[in-house]
């Protein structure tokens, strides 16, 4: 519940932000306001997971568009893969392939920032019974024109308490403008 009302803050936060400034329209997209992210991520499965996978490593790509100079939307997916502890044979290496809205706020061009991505993750693998489940991924990094890096915290929430999928990490992604 408290990441929860730590995501909608954070929402808050960005459209408060979003309505004191100037919003560009869809058709306003140029190299300056919108962008591919494209990068990898490396993470520490917690809770329950931890018992059985040792680390997760992903590839992250997300399309992103400044509605205002501090506010950004678009959205996210990716590919991330779990792989097990050597020392377990009940649990099997297995994938998430999120899909979700992304929303950042950016308080200065080049500095700190905030953001969430927020959807639904599919699972791949032969060792999960379920499809998948809803997930939220709140941020906090650093940015420039470039570059993206970022502390996340990744939970897939799936109404079987057997599968908890969490995880903590780090993720780095560059910008590639579009034109």
């Amino acid at each position: 519940m408290k990441k929860l009302l730590l995501s909608f803050a954070l929402i808050l936060m960005g459209v408060s932000a979003f309505s004191q400034q100037r919003v560009r329209e869809l058709d306003e997209i140029n190299e300056d306001n919108s962008w591919l992210k494209l990068g990898v991520n490396l993470g520490a499965p917690v809770g329950d997971l931890s018992n059985y996978s040792s680390f997760a490593l992903g590839l992250d790509v997300a399309g992103q568009f400044m509605r205002t100079d501090n506010f950004g939307l678009g959205v996210a997916s990716g590919y991330t893969q779990y792989f097990k502890k050597s020392d377990v044979s009940y649990a099997e290496n297995f994938g998430v392939i999120p899909l979700g809205v992304m929303f950042r706020y950016y308080p200065q061009p080049s500095g700190f920032f905030v953001g969430t991505d927020a959807g639904y993750s599919f699972f791949t693998g032969d060792g999960m019974s379920e499809s998948g489940g809803a997930y939220i991924r709140p941020q906090l990094g650093y940015h420039n024109y470039d570059w993206n890096i970022f502390g996340f915290y990744n939970h897939v929430f799936n109404s079987d308490p057997g599968i908890d999928v969490q995880a903590i990490g780090v993720a780095v992604t560059y910008n590639i403008r579009f034109k």
